[in-house]
């Protein structure tokens, strides 16, 4: 197979993540304490007073969430944004900037705002604001492992589409996967049980107001995208363009990025939602590492 060294680094370097992965340095070391420091306070403990405050939380947590295991794989998104940038736009400027972001963020923001909107509707309806339990585990926990398994599958279908081993469905529509990848990126809010989120959701739901619901989960979106987004954006201008114009010059290094990263992270969702989650609640077994073994 033309491409097989590089699925199986790939999917080897995902199930290699998910062993290594330490969800209580990554949410609470690194993501409570981003959100502390910005707030100025306790975000988990302190209440959210008001729309306003209940706005600018949203958008802070989720930029305190963007390392978390519910967030982490749209880091895959880089190779694609980088494919739809040099659709058309090879020189640094921009152009180049703006364009892959705006339709990443297009495809995301449809997802959260509907299911911001239809989440405050639906309420404690939703196995995500459940306090119950099937067989010990949470039922929110379920649903995200239904979700991010679900959304996993589908980034490791698009990098092996990408790499050509499967029917590719974006075949020279570079800005087709970016969207549908935003889409999937904004889907991670269906299935984070991240805390400072589910606070978030709480608060949406007490107000009684989807708009609101809609509006907050955007920015929670927001907040996810903002670092890789920068990341992009200073890609592109430190290298002045050449990074684009490298991929564009090259369509197999093109195919090895975009493939590779969405493999990866693709298995490190099922993986890690899939295999090692429920191995934490005595279902199946699960390698850890000393720091992680909770």
């Amino acid at each position: 197979m033309r491409w097989g060294w590089v699925v199986l680094t790939a999917v080897a370097a995902g199930v290699l993540l998910s062993v290594l992965w330490s969800y209580e340095f990554v949410d609470h070391t690194i993501g409570d304490s981003m959100a502390n420091a910005i707030l100025g306070r306790d975000a988990k403990a302190t209440a959210i007073g008001g729309t306003a405050a209940a706005l600018v939380f949203a958008f802070v947590s989720g930029l305190a969430g963007t390392f978390t295991a519910c967030n982490i794989a749209m880091a895959a998104s880089i190779g694609p944004m980088s494919q739809a940038s040099a659709d058309g736009a090879t020189r640094a400027g921009l152009r180049s900037l703006v364009r892959p972001v705006g339709w990443l963020t297009l495809g995301m923001v449809a997802v959260s705002a509907v299911y911001g909107f239809v989440g405050v509707l639906l309420g404690e309806r939703l196995p995500q604001l459940s306090t119950a339990t099937v067989g010990g585990m949470p039922v929110r926990l379920v649903q995200s492992m239904v979700v991010f398994g679900l959304i996993g599958l589908a980034f490791v279908y698009l990098g092996l589409a990408a790499l050509g081993v499967v029917r590719d469905p974006f075949a020279h529509r570079p800005v087709a996967r970016v969207v549908v990848l935003g889409a999937l990126v904004g889907g991670f809010l269906i299935g984070r049980p991240y805390p400072l989120f589910n606070k978030l959701f709480v608060w949406a739901v007490e107000s009684g107001n989807p708009l609101y619901g809609a509006g907050a989960f955007v920015l929670q979106s927001l907040g996810n995208i903002a670092i890789v987004a920068a990341l992009f954006a200073l890609l592109v201008l430190v290298t002045r363009g050449g990074f684009i114009r490298a991929l564009a010059a090259s369509p197999s290094r093109t195919a090895v990025l975009t493939g590779g990263l969405l493999i990866a992270l693709g298995v490190f969702m099922v993986v890690y939602w899939n295999v090692r989650l429920p191995a934490m609640f005595d279902y199946g077994w699960f390698p850890t590492m000393p720091y992680n073994s909770r």
